[in-house]
């Protein structure tokens, strides 16, 4: 099917946030103990964290990373994991089933953040814990020498402040699944004490409201309604949680899930902006888009696998083997982040490593970049500037969730002083290719730099410990004549185009 588009810098929705290119990191499963921490492993650090995990997670481009979950934070100590590690305390893990050893804690994670290049995004226990308990953590991770906490951590080694920004008020607080959930009104009074007393310790703090825990719970909508009309003053974000997979095989509406993304995120930010109405407010509340990835939890029947499983430390939890298909899924997800550039102020793929993970890892073995890596790590690393829309026909594809999408979903970033422009698209169409037509007049005369190109023709090939490189990034068909870029888009692949001033 022909497609034509136009680009133009007159269309901008704001600049690339390099904070939507986020992870998470969760004590769940093998992400920690053996995926980024091993320290008997032939690649460890001093401190027993992975070289092999940490080189790939330099590649993967990720800039944020949330911890320590998730589900997980919601019973979770931080007083267990710091000081030394051989008195710290093996503990039963409520979210997970499972013995957490402690053996990585606050002080760990950071010190790694820093060796990586992340930036931490830390979360606070609102689940079984509350005010008090926050209050001491913040300073423990962030307070200047000299009071009681802040001298804790000086005492285990820690001197400096770690000077941690984002912060997480809870997770998941309307899922009955969660240690503690609550009632809107519950969780609200004490996310909004919460977060007062940590914007009075720094204004600068950039605070995170739960939302619902995704827009199927019946409590959405109203939930964020509620919980930012409690504490829309004292917090930046409120969250968004959402995991797609085929649901009854139905792979032609799995391919258009960034549709109902799309649809998600209008409907949140619609939500905060009628609180700031109603409050005459010119303060606008930003998603925090901490939860995302393609997840099989109906294949897995993951809920049925947590209550009968043995007990045990870091159980083999929700190990998803990425797909070609699902390769094209998340890239088109990201398109949709960049896509609304203008209101989501962080996004975290989850996870990093082993549980719904980019990176897969062998207890003491091989590390390999599984098929959703290499749109994000695309993505993540030429994604820059100003976020331009694409205006023009982009085809249709009938789906029976959906309803009509476009066939080309797609984005570019235009980088004004060093010239370069990238263009990321995604046919969402399972069986027709598209003939793509792109006018960019606007930009001047350009070279076409590389047409890069994620998908295969078996929608089901997987990378594996024995074939790591069976889907990876291949060059792409497209030709530039004058300022006309003709493109060839598979059925079901992902793109990255990039071009450059002359």
């Amino acid at each position: 099917m022909p497609v034509t588009s136009t680009i133009d810098p007159a269309f901008s929705v704001g600049l690339v946030n390099p904070w939507l290119f986020g992870t998470f990191v969760e004590h769940l499963g093998r992400c920690v103990y053996t995926g980024i921490y091993e320290p008997t492993h032939p690649s460890a650090d001093e401190d027993g964290f992975r070289g092999d995990v940490a080189a790939l997670v330099r590649e993967l481009g990720a800039t944020v990373v949330r911890y320590p979950g998730g589900n997980f934070v919601s019973n979770y100590r931080w007083e267990d994991g710091v000081g030394p590690r051989a008195s710290r305390p093996r503990v039963f893990d409520l979210a997970w089933r499972s013995i957490e050893t402690n053996q990585v804690g606050t002080d760990d994670f950071l010190a790694w953040c820093t060796r990586v290049g992340l930036e931490p995004m830390l979360a606070v226990n609102l689940g079984n814990r509350g005010l008090a308990e926050a209050v001491d953590y913040l300073e423990y991770v962030n307070g200047a020498p000299g009071t009681r906490y802040a001298d804790q951590r000086v005492g285990n080694g820690h001197v400096k402040p770690w000077g941690v920004r984002l912060w997480c008020l809870g997770n998941e607080m309307d899922g009955p699944w969660q240690i503690g959930h609550k009632t809107p009104v519950e969780y609200a009074r004490l996310a909004q004490e919460v977060a007062h007393a940590y914007k009075t310790f720094d204004p600068d703090l950039q605070l995170v409201a739960c939302g619902s825990s995704n827009p199927a719970m019946p409590t959405f909508g109203d939930w964020e309604r509620i919980v930012l009309e409690h504490c829309f003053d004292d917090v930046d974000l409120i969250s968004a949680h959402v995991y797609y997979e085929p649901i009854g095989g139905d792979d032609v509406s799995f391919l258009a899930v960034s549709a109902h993304m799309d649809r998600y995120i209008r409907d949140v930010v619609s939500t905060a902006d009628h609180v700031a109405a109603k409050r005459h407010s010119q303060k606008r509340i930003n998603i925090s888009f901490d939860e995302w990835n393609v997840w099989f939890a109906a294949r897995h029947a993951e809920k049925e696998v947590e209550q009968t499983a043995e007990v045990t430390e870091a159980p083999a939890l929700i190990q998803d083997v990425y797909t070609a298909l699902d390769a094209v899924v998340v890239g088109s997800l990201l398109i949709t982040l960049l896509r609304h550039t203008d209101r989501v102020g962080v996004a975290c793929q989850a996870q990093l490593v082993n549980a719904i993970a980019p990176i897969l890892t062998v207890p003491g073995g091989a590390a390999w970049r599984q098929t959703i890596f290499h749109p994000f790590a695309l993505t993540a690393k030429y994604a820059r500037g100003t976020v331009l829309m694409l205006g023009g026909d982009h085809g249709q594809v009938d789906t029976p969730a959906h309803g009509a999408v476009e066939q080309v979903w797609a984005v570019a970033t235009h980088d004004a002083q060093s010239g370069e422009l990238a263009i990321f698209a995604a046919n969402r169409s399972l069986a027709d290719p598209a003939s793509w037509t792109v006018r960019l007049g606007a930009f001047g005369e350009l070279r076409l730099v590389e047409h890069l190109v994620v998908g295969d023709e078996d929608h089901s090939a997987v990378n594996s410990e024995d074939f790591p490189d069976r889907v990876v990034p291949k060059a792409g068909v497209s030709a530039l004549a004058g300022d006309q870029l003709s493109v060839t888009l598979p059925p079901a692949s992902w793109h990255c185009i990039r071009l450059a001033s002359r």
